[in-house]
């Protein structure tokens, strides 16, 4: 492996493949982060997976992250994984690196990369300069129920989603350029209009050209170039999707350091986590808003307290941040003018924050119009919906401001998400 990854971030793994004859429809579902709010969904999953071997036995879905039984639920996922291991399911791809196309359910592709990355250059905290980063708030109290999910489990399972910025395309685009002299690994349908996935593995020398390429992309000439920023530390892996699943790998990680002697932490396999890599660039890859709904409230008097909050504010458009709600007694928006922050988003988080601490209730966080509507219309329950954001500023704000507020977007529609696929030991 070459010296150049040592800087990055990045290096090739031992990635884990069910073997040849494994059904890859049944086998490959959706990130556990999403239609949490749709068990019918998940339901549906179930029902199709039946009792082939899926990485369904082998995720936790958020859904059923709260339910009284849930440490059940942990158990039976680590034994599951053990008995896929016991079972010989897999086969193993010694230092890997995977060019994958997803075909989405609009028909464009989407080229990525599945490749491991180095949880010491990896730091959520606003304001980090690590060369892997947030792009958005993470909520500490999140982390710990995940963390019971993945301390005991020998294998993971990645849905997170990293972005390069790499206007000059050097990095992926010549590797989609050479895919069909390459190992083909995979090629099926995803369930649950999920698109479709192939996979190919890369050689050698491609691993060596990715490498140069990164390691241009993240030098301070193109900081400089890109930016206006020479002499900051690099940025050269923004979190796109799924920073608390990578939080949560870093803090097992964390807690591993401190009962394992110093000289030891290269060799520990948790060190590492497994990742897609996008560029940010590639026009398959949109930024969808992420809407939110309130469960278990009054919806007037919401947005009575909306209005309080914000004393400039009043109900329909406006210039400023305008918001459109839905709740059973219908439909309307909320405009606050001369708004503090730069994103609806965070006008509308900063006071949800504050109102659902005081009064309670619950809030989640939708992918989707029409789903939001659907939720939002139900007695007790608001819906908001909030305008995409542009891409174009993320690593620079980034770089210049910090995270954005949590949950200010989402890369695609939720079938669009990042499937489970391959895998790779953690311990």
């Amino acid at each position: 492996m070459t010296n150049q990854f040592e800087s990055l971030g990045l290096r090739p793994a031992n990635i884990l493949l069910p073997k040849t004859g494994t059904d890859m429809t049944k086998w490959a579902v959706v990130a556990c982060d999403q239609f949490t709010s749709q068990p019918e969904y998940w339901a549906e999953v179930e029902r199709i997976a039946g009792d082939a071997p899926s990485t369904l036995r082998l995720i936790l879905p958020e859904s059923r992250l709260n339910d009284e039984n849930v440490e059940a639920h942990i158990s039976d996922i680590n034994r599951s994984m053990e008995d896929y291991l016991y079972q010989d399911i897999f086969t193993t791809l010694p230092a890997s690196i995977i060019y994958i196309e997803r075909t989405q359910s609009d028909g464009t592709v989407r080229p990525g990369l599945v490749a491991a990355v180095d949880l010491e250059k990896y730091d959520y905290t606003p304001g980090s300069g690590s060369l892997i980063r947030a792009t958005e708030g993470t909520v500490l109290e999140r982390i710990p129920p995940r963390v019971r999910v993945r301390k005991d489990a020998p294998i993971e399972l990645p849905h997170v989603m990293l972005l390069i910025d790499d206007p000059k395309k050097i990095c992926v685009e010549p590797i989609t350029a050479e895919k069909d002299s390459m190992e083909s690994l995979y090629d099926f349908e995803l369930m649950m209009g999920g698109g479709h996935l192939r996979g190919w593995r890369l050689s050698e020398a491609q691993i060596e050209q990715l490498a140069a390429a990164l390691s241009r992309l993240s030098s301070d000439e193109a900081m400089e170039h890109k930016y206006g920023l020479g002499g900051v530390p690099p940025l050269l892996f923004a979190v796109g999707d799924g920073n608390h699943s990578l939080a949560t790998a870093k803090t097992c990680y964390e807690n591993l350091k401190k009962v394992t002697p110093e000289e030891q932490w290269a060799a520990l396999p948790a060190r590492y986590a497994l990742v897609e890599i996008e560029n940010l660039h590639d026009p398959a890859l949109q930024f969808e808003a992420i809407h939110r709904v309130v469960f278990g409230v009054n919806p007037e008097e919401l947005i009575e307290a909306f209005l309080e909050f914000y004393p400039n504010a009043h109900r329909g458009p406006g210039v400023g941040h305008s918001i459109a709600y839905t709740h059973a007694g219908g439909t309307g928006c909320l405009t606050v003018p001369n708004p503090r922050v730069q994103l609806p988003v965070g006008t509308l988080q900063n006071f949800l924050d504050a109102y659902l601490k005081e009064n309670g209730g619950e809030v989640d966080y939708i992918h989707g119009e029409a789903v939001t509507d659907e939720l939002g219309a139900r007695p007790g329950n608001i819906g908001f919906k909030l305008p995409a954001m542009g891409k174009d500023q993320l690593f620079k704000t980034v770089i210049a401001d910090g995270v954005l507020p949590r949950k200010t977007f989402s890369m695609g529609h939720a079938e669009d998400k990042r499937y489970y696929v391959e895998g790779r030991k953690i311990r």
